[in-house]
């Protein structure tokens, strides 16, 4: 990596900000690129700005002047991952992904996948209590559900209506650690958990509280990545890679 590397950073998972703050240590001259405002308590430790991932031509603009771009978004963000590789492709930048390996699955453990929340909403018996962590826009595929009452975690505080009068809207605020999903889970009598397999330690703590109080968890499966893009499982990974630019 030669000094004053401009590098493009696709920001959305706890990782964006670490990697940003090695980099910026390195002298990298970084941005990043968010398609909603950052969570949590901490700021982005790079200068940052709200794009719309649907505009292929309006990305490439933003990556003229680049010398390569990291792609460190959500984990379910597939569309800014896909859109983010097309234009670093037709850019004939270098482009890589960091991706978490997911959790393993354990019937034993009752936890198995699904590969939409569609397929685990048809694995909800009639009558049971769900909790759900697959985000506000997943909600039209519960349409069908059968349970009593699906409590659905919102991270950021709204009045918008649910479209499901079985829908109940759970707001709280990030990071929340084992202790708390197992009180919550309790208070609420919830039997099932869906969530979105998204791998590593912070998303972690509500799957452990779920297994720990018997409950049954379905994951759903993580978009694939785009063919022929490169991939890596961890921090590591990435600065490797910017150093050998």
């Amino acid at each position: 990596m030669r000094t004053g590397s401009k590098i493009l950073l696709l920001a959305g998972s706890a990782e964006a900000r670490q990697i940003g703050t090695a980099l910026r240590e390195q002298g990298v001259d970084l941005r990043a690129l968010l398609s909603e405002p950052p969570r949590g308590a901490n700021p982005m430790p790079m200068p940052y700005q709200m794009v719309d991932f649907a505009d292929l031509a309006g990305l490439k603009r933003q990556m003229a002047g680049c010398d390569a771009v990291i792609d460190a978004s959500h984990g379910f963000d597939g569309r800014m991952t896909d859109l983010g590789f097309a234009a670093a492709s037709q850019s004939g930048l270098p482009f890589i992904s960091l991706s978490r390996p997911v959790w393993a699955m354990d019937p034993a453990d009752q936890l198995c996948g699904a590969g939409d929340v569609q397929q685990a909403v048809a694995m909800i018996p009639k009558g049971a209590k769900v909790f759900s962590a697959t985000g506000w826009a997943s909600l039209p595929d519960y349409a069908d559900f059968a349970g009593e009452r699906l409590f659905l975690r919102q991270t950021t505080r709204h009045d918008r209506p649910a479209p499901f009068d079985f829908v109940a809207l759970v707001f709280g605020d990030p990071p929340f650690s084992q202790a708390d999903e197992t009180e919550l889970f309790q208070r609420l009598g919830v039997e099932y958990l869906i969530c979105r397999n998204l791998g590593g330690l912070p998303s972690r703590p509500k799957v452990d509280a779920a297994l720990a109080l018997g409950m049954k968890t379905i994951l759903i499966d993580r978009p694939a990545a785009p063919k022929g893009s490169v991939v890596v499982a961890d921090i590591a990974g990435v600065l490797a890679w910017v150093a050998d630019l």
